[in-house]
């Protein structure tokens, strides 16, 4: 039995490999000003998205999850049956029970893991870490597989010109396993997650659960696809974005001239640009695709992440950090030695 009279001695976490998934069809700006009134100049100087990409109708979150995770063990070099727990970051989960995490953990044969979804939109993959890490750093676990995926073309309003330009879908995990501790290793050094639920109504799917049914008398006011008051969005996720990070920056003693890459929500570039250089990132230390992909939710930082890996923007010892906002309002960062 553990003495509660001693301190408690917390073991260090470590990312030990990434992976991502985007589906093969891509939506650009093009094809979206055949479907509604927009153009190409509009979507991309007030967003910087030039396409995106879009799962195949049979093509399910859990599905994309699979191939991300998959990957991303393929890179950490473990086995499904050395997986102790999945978490799965969506908005769109396969169904409203079981939990997207159980049938990821059924397709990767992961039988020692233990399997759950959260909901904190585009922060969920920042939220799984934090909690990840605290599973590993209390000795609950040892391997956790992270992942977010989300399917968002299947609620998105493709006739609302303000929002259906915005978002894609796809995936991104990553492994964590208990680190060594020693100085220059891989670590995660630091997280921080924060909510504001007074503002639910900036961001959000109204319809579809069980306190507004979808039925027939309603189907057609579209009350199951995203609603967003875009302006007063940008507001707070430029100060939340800028408040979590300065918080990290603060806590771990970092001065921001020792990150070598910054990872952000892929939502908007004047978001990006805003929110980076508040805290004093010059634009080569950012690291951004939302040009190919789109606003992808809790997927987008774990999309980002893996591709700045595997291209080698981001390598061993470097010190990244990764900031996001989403719906709820909810805000979450992370500082990671790779």
């Amino acid at each position: 039995m553990n003495d509660l009279t001693q301190p408690f001695k917390r073991l260090p976490v470590a990312l030990i490999g990434t992976g991502s998934y985007v589906p093969e069809h891509r939506l650009t700006n093009a094809d979206l000003e055949k479907m509604v009134d927009t153009s190409n100049e509009w979507i991309v100087e007030r967003t910087g998205i030039k396409e995106r990409r879009i799962a195949a109708p049979d093509e399910k979150p859990s599905d994309m999850a699979t191939n991300a995770a998959r990957k991303a063990m393929e890179a950490a070099g473990v086995t499904p049956e050395e997986i102790d727990l999945i978490i799965v970051g969506t908005v769109t989960p396969d169904t409203f029970t079981p939990s997207t995490a159980c049938y990821v953990q059924a397709n990767l044969g992961a039988v020692n893991a233990a399997a759950f979804d959260i909901s904190a939109a585009c922060s969920s993959f920042l939220y799984a870490l934090k909690i990840a890490v605290q599973f590993i750093g209390c000795g609950q676990a040892k391997t956790a597989l992270i992942i977010s995926s989300e399917k968002l073309s299947h609620i998105v309003n493709w006739e609302d010109r303000a929002t259906c330009v915005l978002f894609g879908d796809g995936a991104g995990a990553a492994v964590l396993r208990t680190g060594t501790g020693k100085e220059g290793d891989s670590a995660i050094l630091a997280s921080d997650i924060g909510s504001d639920g007074t503002l639910t109504d900036l961001l959000l799917v109204p319809g579809g659960g069980s306190a507004i049914p979808t039925t027939e008398a309603n189907i057609h006011e579209k009350l199951y696809t995203l609603a967003m008051r875009g302006n007063e969005v940008f507001r707070h996720a430029v100060e939340h974005m800028k408040n979590s990070a300065l918080s990290l920056i603060s806590r771990t003693g970092i001065k921001p001239e020792d990150i070598s890459l910054v990872i952000p929500h892929q939502a908007n570039l004047r978001i990006i640009n805003a929110v980076t250089s508040r805290i004093g990132i010059p634009p080569e230390k950012v690291f951004v695709n939302l040009q190919k992909y789109g606003n992808t939710s809790g997927a987008a930082c774990a999309i980002a992440l893996d591709e700045a890996v595997r291209s080698g923007r981001a390598k061993k010892g470097d010190l990244i950090l990764m900031v996001t906002f989403g719906a709820g309002l909810t805000w979450s960062s992370a500082a990671i030695r790779l």
